[in-house]
């Protein structure tokens, strides 16, 4: 699964803002953008919402960019997708 992320480093905590279907995440996290912590910050994030270890998580694009493409490995579209709205309390 792709995931188009913008991320919003140097937040007061690690958040889901916003989902726009079909793959575009917003998300806010609490590690700054230096040193690659925002990186580690969001494949570790991702990884917790999702349930899934965070190597299975991919930055394919953006690495020094506040938009990044990610690839997420073990875990379907559907289930991803389920996860996300009910977190965000979507329909």
């Amino acid at each position: 699964m792709l995931l188009e992320i913008k991320v919003k480093p140097g937040s007061s905590k690690d958040k889901l803002l916003q989902f726009k279907e079909p793959n575009f995440l917003e998300i806010s996290l609490k590690a700054q953008p230096e040193k690659n912590k925002a990186n580690e910050s969001l494949c570790e994030f991702l990884g917790n919402i999702f349930k899934i270890p965070k190597k299975e998580i991919k930055i394919l694009k953006g690495k020094t960019s506040r938009n990044k493409i990610v690839k997420i490995e073990g875990i379907i579209e559907e289930k991803a997708i389920k996860i996300i709205k009910e977190i965000l309390n979507l329909k």
